[in-house]
């Protein structure tokens, strides 16, 4: 059963820019593992998050900390815990499925939460 979907896009320069302007924004939003990568693949795992929020109902005191993208055998995966963990459980979520692509300057994310 399908509990949720959630797709978001990021302006790849605008998020870059957003980055350079606001010093401790990757630390906030990103975990260790993710904080090096491209601005690329960091703009597709912010929609990838985004996504994550929209399928929960962007619940108050989420922390980006809580969902982060992890790779596998099969790609991009994600991964939760803490707040993200919490409401996706009263949700119901059992499996996340999860696609992310960059072209033509936009990152985009499309999220599918299964019960």
């Amino acid at each position: 059963m399908i509990v949720g979907i959630g797709v978001d896009v990021v302006d790849i320069d605008r998020f870059e820019r957003q980055l350079e302007r606001t010093p401790g924004l990757r630390d906030r939003l990103f975990v260790p593992a993710e904080r090096e990568l491209h601005v690329r693949s960091l703009a597709a795992r912010f929609a990838a998050k985004e996504a994550v929020a929209k399928v929960l109902g962007a619940p108050a005191g989420m922390n980006w900390q809580d969902c982060w993208i992890g790779l596998d055998e099969n790609g991009p995966t994600i991964k939760v815990q803490g707040t993200v963990l919490a409401v996706a459980d009263t949700k119901g979520v059992k499996t996340w499925h999860l696609s992310m692509s960059h072209d033509g300057g936009i990152a985009t994310a499309m999220v599918i939460a299964e019960g």
